[in-house]
């Protein structure tokens, strides 16, 4: 489970996103991320989610949030997602749950009554110097980006 703390540095972390090309915490030095972590591309909370933050991606921006999704699907199934919804951010693909688990949010779930382990829909947004400022356990994937920036603006 989640053992990072609001305050904590967040943890590095380098991986390949969507068009194979590797990138790190250490690209986002110096802006503010926001990280968001979803179960699965192509499902339908992930997609609100992340339709959520694209319709929003230009104020976002205006904000000063740079934005990155983290999923254990592959870089081919995050293409074919970021392709089919006009996604204009980069999708970390984390099939090894390699940042997956430094985050914390692989755990047990559960759905009607069955337990099983799965990811936590978690979002952690890093300011400028590298600290995690706030998490979002259960994101409203309707109104992220409404949350992302009101949450900011309370800090």
């Amino acid at each position: 489970m989640i053992t990072i703390k609001e305050g904590d540095k967040a943890p590095a972390f380098s991986g390949r996103n969507q068009k194979g090309e590797k990138i790190a915490l250490s690209d986002y030095k110096g802006k503010k991320l926001v990280l968001y972590f979803y179960p699965e591309d192509d499902t339908p909370a992930c997609t609100v989610q992340a339709c959520n933050l694209r319709d929003n991606f230009s104020l976002l921006k205006q904000k000063g949030f740079e934005i990155l999704g983290v999923s254990p699907n592959d870089e081919k199934s995050h293409k074919k997602f970021e392709e089919k919804y006009s996604l204009p951010f980069d999708l970390l693909a984390d099939p090894n749950h390699k940042v997956i688990d430094k985050y914390g949010v692989w755990g047990q779930k559960q759905l009607y009554g069955r337990k099983y382990m799965g990811l936590h829909r978690t979002t952690f947004i890093i300011d400028e110097k590298g600290v995690v400022r706030k998490i979002f356990l259960r994101p409203r994937n309707k109104q992220h980006a409404e949350e992302i920036i009101k949450a900011w603006e309370q800090l």
